[in-house]
């Protein structure tokens, strides 16, 4: 922008020609009339008198008409120019005000306050917004020393500079203001490269305005940067296709920045931005690969897990074998029932996880039958780790069924199979499970042939880590004998809320409540880690205590203290509240536990 007091010298000088060559032509006109003879008589000194009248008027009203024109331009001002406040600050700064970088300033800070309080993420706009205030700022700082030292020339030139900064920061705050505040209040997102496009417009029509106003001719401009456009266009086409696909992508709303997409060489990983030429995808195996937008737009992309009116889930696909000896409906059952009993972490509830039949052997090839577990994957980032929690949980479901997994048919395993080896293996198995009750206290006065009766009625139920072993409120079937590793006892309150009332490690005992008195369970017990357990029905244990009933009272000490420990937690007992509520367990416990199994009190001791 060409400051007014230049435009203003222009005009002046301007007009001052006209006046100039209005003169010259009145004094060539009266030059060139011929001089009257004395012997004429057509010509007079009234006529010579009267064009001298007329050349004097015409002069007369140049004059007036140019002092009219010199008296307009200097009174008038930029209209688009903020003008300095006083005449002192005009001599200083020239046509400028300081107060245009106080105004535009403060815009900025409140704006950088709403942003970083109610749009946080568009802080980078507050920056770029910054940037050209201090360009704009610097400008005329530079603009002021040349006025002072009387660079006129340099001043005007910087001046323009000054002035297009100044419209930027303009737009800039406009942009913020309407696209980064107002939409977001009307809950209205765009699209990032929508604000981009509308804000390089403006600074184009910007620009252009500017030099339309500094008097530039346009036409020779526009029809240059015509022949330079199509040059640009046949050179870059390759890199304007992917500017296009960009501007596409993101106006038809088809690929968001969080999307998880499967390229077409497989590759999966995440959308982290959507830029100008090409999109930032982010793997999971640590790596950013840089897809051109144009191959987004050319080739068949999967986004996983996109669903409409579906929350954002991707169905993931798992494999094993079993032997044909086992029904394919008891091998589906155990392991659906496995996986929907207990959540797992990042699975969807809804669809629930399910088993299905996959494949029989084919040409007699394999001796196998192809199962497939089928769940949805919540949480697209976790696949490996929640696809192995789930073999995981299938693998000790079946193992809990004595469901072995398949061999392959070529597999050949030599070993002794007599009678001796058999009975071998059974007393190691046997020895193993009397040892472990050998560290259950609340079996501590059972006999050796006691424990070993028990021990043949034992089965071994593994657990993986997560999964409920006994639930709350339900009904008792088995008592539990822990050979290896950790469970939580867990109580769940009125409001549903589960609290964790004790932790117990291997060698321990769980679930004698409800299998010694037939009571429903009291507390969920969990599997903290890979668990290793052994259950033993109601049956096995009545023929123990018929045989001997007097294991009923040891029996019942220490499932009365356990019972007061819950109390102690769920209640908040002190040690003497805690004492009486143990005796008085003892003495209920034990009566509920002859009843149910119809001891007689006076075999009692």
């Amino acid at each position: 922008m060409v400051s007014p007091k230049a435009s203003m010298s222009a005009r002046t000088f301007a007009a001052f020609l006209t006046l100039s060559f209005a003169a010259l032509a009145q004094q060539g006109s009266a030059g060139a009339q011929p001089s009257a003879p004395a012997a004429a008589s057509q010509t007079s000194a009234r006529q010579q008198q009267e064009q001298q009248q007329q050349s004097n008027a015409a002069a007369a009203a140049a004059a007036g008409a140019g002092a009219v024109i010199v008296s307009e331009q200097l009174a008038s001002q930029d209209p688009f120019a903020l003008p300095a406040p006083n005449q002192r600050a005009t001599q200083w700064l020239g046509y400028a005000s300081p107060s245009t970088i106080l105004i535009l300033g403060g815009a900025l800070i409140v704006l950088a306050a709403f942003v970083g309080r109610f749009a946080p993420k568009k802080r980078r706009r507050i920056r770029r917004a910054t940037i050209l205030v201090m360009l704009y700022v610097t400008t005329f700082a530079v603009a002021v020393v040349l006025h002072w030292v009387h660079a006129e020339g340099w001043s005007r030139r910087v001046w323009f500079l000054a002035d297009l900064f100044e419209v930027l920061v303009v737009i800039d705050l406009v942009a913020i203001l309407l696209f980064d505040l107002i939409l977001l209040l009307l809950r209205i997102e765009i699209a990032n490269i929508v604000h981009d496009l509308a804000l390089g417009a403006a600074y184009i029509l910007a620009f252009i305005g500017m030099l339309h106003r500094s008097g530039v001719q346009l036409s020779g401009i526009i029809a240059t940067s015509a022949v330079v456009t199509v040059v640009l266009g046949l050179s870059l086409q390759a890199t304007l296709g992917n500017v296009l696909g960009g501007i596409a992508l993101q106006l038809d709303d088809s690929i968001h920045v969080g999307d998880w997409l499967q390229l077409p060489s497989g590759q999966q990983g995440k959308v982290k931005a959507i830029r100008w030429r090409h999109t930032v995808v982010e793997t999971r195996n640590w790596d950013t690969v840089i897809v051109p937008n144009s191959a987004l737009l050319n080739d068949n992309i999967v986004i996983l897990g996109e669903r409409e009116d579906q929350p954002t889930q991707h169905r993931m696909w798992l494999y094993f074998n079993v032997d044909f000896r086992y029904s394919p409906e008891e091998v589906i059952n155990v392991v659906e029932d496995a996986l929907q009993s207990t959540p797992i972490p990042n699975v969807a509830a809804f669809p629930p996880p399910n088993c299905i039949c996959f494949d029989f052997a084919r040409q007699g090839g394999e001796s196998y039958v192809n199962y497939a577990v089928r769940y949805w994957l919540t949480d697209l980032a976790q696949d490996d780790p929640t696809s192995s929690a789930v073999r995981v949980r299938t693998y000790v479901a079946l193992r809990r069924a004595n469901i072995p997994l398949a061999l392959p048919g070529t597999a050949v395993f030599v070993s002794h199979d007599d009678p001796e080896h058999r009975e071998r293996k059974q007393a190691r198995e046997i020895a193993h499970r009397v040892a472990a009750l050998e560290q259950v206290e609340m079996l501590s006065s059972l006999s050796s042939e006691e424990r070993l009766q028990l021990a043949n009625f034992m089965r071994l139920a593994p657990f993986g880590r997560g999964e409920v072993i006994t639930r709350q409120n339900a009904t008792a079937h088995w008592l539990y004998v822990l050979t290896k590793g950790d469970v939580e006892v867990k109580v769940r309150a009125d409001n549903g809320a589960e609290k964790l009332v004790a932790r117990m490690a291997a060698p321990n005992v769980f679930g004698e409540m409800g299998v010694v008195t037939g009571e429903p369970r009291t507390a969920s017990v969990i599997a903290a880690s890979e668990v290793e357990c052994y259950r033993l029905d109601k049956e096995a244990f009545q023929r123990v205590l018929k045989q001997r009933p007097q294991i009923a009272e040891s029996v019942s000490n220490v499932m009365a203290r356990r019972r007061g420990e819950l109390a102690e937690v769920r209640e908040g007992l002190n040690a003497d509240q805690k004492k009486a509520r143990v005796r008085e367990e003892k003495s209920r416990i034990l009566e509920s536990l002859q009843t149910f199994f119809g001891l007689d009190d006076d075999n009692v001791n």
